[in-house]
């Protein structure tokens, strides 16, 4: 299986908790998105686990060939990973030049930055759950530019829009996604 090839890679190339935490999230979400529309989960998680393998040695401030996500497609490549991966991950960085066409590459954009924004949502609840995050509370605090700062707000809109749903779909749906692996994720919570 894909998946279980590419967690093996994730955990070679990630040191970080958080980082394999987000990785997992957006894997999550896109078998989440792929069961919707009947389409290859296996695939769909991969690109979620692959799509910042590299972002921990090469996280590309500069926004360069030579950092995240160009060097991790480049080992991709080379190891025989299929172009409809690379392609994906690639489209997920705007600076990279690769136009989002495929619904695969159109979702992962749009659920990368928003299942760590809903993460984080989360996290914050007194009883740390992602069972108990609603859509109204993620867009309250969508709007509270001093919560997750470094999220931009205009990336999930234009995932949202990139996939032609209305923003609160695609919260509940990540909401959901999320839900479906809380123990895997840590967002299980604790009992008050």
């Amino acid at each position: 299986m894909l998946t279980a090839q590419a967690r093996v890679l994730l955990y070679e190339w990630i040191e970080s908790d958080s980082l394999r935490k987000h990785c997992e999230a957006v894997a999550v979400c896109m078998r989440h998105f792929a069961h919707r529309h009947s389409a290859d989960e296996d695939l769909w998680g991969a690109v979620g686990l692959l799509h910042d393998m590299d972002y921990e040695r090469h996280p590309n401030l500069e926004r360069s060939e030579t950092g995240h996500p160009f060097v991790g497609v480049a080992h991709l490549r080379n190891n025989g990973w299929s172009e409809e991966i690379c392609r994906a991950i690639l489209s997920h960085a705007d600076y990279s030049g690769i136009p989002r066409a495929s619904l695969m590459e159109k979702t992962l954009y749009a659920v990368d930055e928003l299942s760590g924004f809903v993460t984080a949502v989360a996290l914050v609840r007194p009883d740390k759950s992602i069972h108990s995050v609603e859509v109204s509370s993620v867009r309250k605090k969508l709007k509270d530019k001093a919560f997750a700062a470094k999220v931009s707000r205009a990336d999930i809109q234009r995932g949202a829009d990139e996939l032609d749903m209305p923003i609160e779909e695609l919260i509940r749906e990540v909401i959901v996604g999320l839900r479906s692996e809380a123990e895997l994720l840590g967002l299980v919570g604790k009992t008050l």
